[in-house]
């Protein structure tokens, strides 16, 4: 069924003639009469009586409630690509713990602010399993460490963060490589871009090996370092940020190991809901003022 033969039939069952709809939609009686009967042969029923004013029949009546369903949501699905700067419907990100803790909020805050309309959706998990999820289409865009070297993701490099040793105790040094073999490390579950880090980290140590137990959210890691279960290595700026509420300590990395990018890998730009580019140009504003780091990247 074609959206222009249910506009004409609509027309008819509202204005009860075919001469009104024609004038009604700015086209000739004939065309009215060539659409309808279309209809009528696609569906296998006669719709409107012709007999004097053109009235439904059983079959009129029970398309008119589908049609209106279908030329609303058509209406519906065209407006939201097409109003001016407008966005509403939904936006599915992913971020890292770290990330979500601390960078976001205010960008999330301004979108929100800007597009009250849009439902978002926010998941958290290591780079590995978010790029996973935008590889099988199950959110728009993640915040990830480190580039995604895929010619179909389109990047933004929006935050550049130095990560950093945290412990429980102020430390002067970094532990000897027999320390290290006595100690245990927190991180993220496996596909941390951090804890690949550890691990580089202990290789320049000559360590190949070590305990590295798993948590799944950043304040349970901040904890157990707290109470003396081990080492973490996370974003200087998240510490500081939480050391008015976790008694923790941290010593700069090397620069190799210490500095990491985070960008904002989503699809092709031909790709975007009007919520995923109105949310791009909220990260790109943010970054242009200065309240993150980072240039886009394609």
């Amino acid at each position: 069924m074609q959206l222009k033969s249910l506009r004409l039939f609509m027309a008819v069952a509202e204005t009860g003639s075919f001469v009104a709809a024609s004038q009604r939609l700015h086209t000739v009686q004939s065309n009215v009469t060539a659409h309808i009967k279309k209809l009528e042969e696609e569906l296998g029923a006669q719709l409107i009586h012709r007999n004097g004013q053109a009235r439904l029949t059983s079959a009129g009546y029970a398309l008119v409630e589908y049609a209106t369903r279908i030329l609303v949501a058509h209406d519906e699905a065209l407006d939201l690509f097409t109003r001016d700067q407008g966005a509403c419907g939904r936006l599915r990100i992913g971020a890292m713990e770290t990330t979500m803790a601390l960078r976001l909020p205010p960008i999330l805050a301004a979108y929100h602010t800007a597009y009250p309309e849009v439902d978002i959706t926010l998941t958290t998990g290591p780079t590995a399993e978010l790029t996973e999820l935008l590889r099988a289409g199950e959110v728009e865009g993640v915040f990830v460490a480190g580039r995604l070297e895929h010619h179909r993701y389109h990047l933004l490099n929006v935050f550049s963060e130095q990560l950093v040793l945290v412990g429980p105790k102020p430390m002067s040094s970094m532990p000897s490589s027999e320390q290290w073999l006595a100690s245990t490390f927190l991180a993220f579950r496996q596909g941390c871009s951090y804890r690949q880090r550890i691990e580089l980290l202990l290789a320049s140590y000559g360590i190949n090996a070590i305990r590295i137990f798993e948590f799944g959210t950043l304040d349970a890691m901040l904890g157990c370092v707290v109470a003396g279960m081990g080492y973490t290595v996370l974003p200087l700026a998240t510490v500081q940020a939480h050391q008015q509420r976790f008694d923790i300590h941290y010593l700069e990395l090397p620069k190799p190991i210490a500095d990491v990018d985070t960008y904002f890998a989503t699809t092709e730009p031909g790709t975007w809901s009007p919520a995923l580019s109105r949310f791009i140009d909220t990260l790109n504003d943010s970054v242009s003022a200065g309240c993150v780091y980072g240039r886009a990247q394609s």
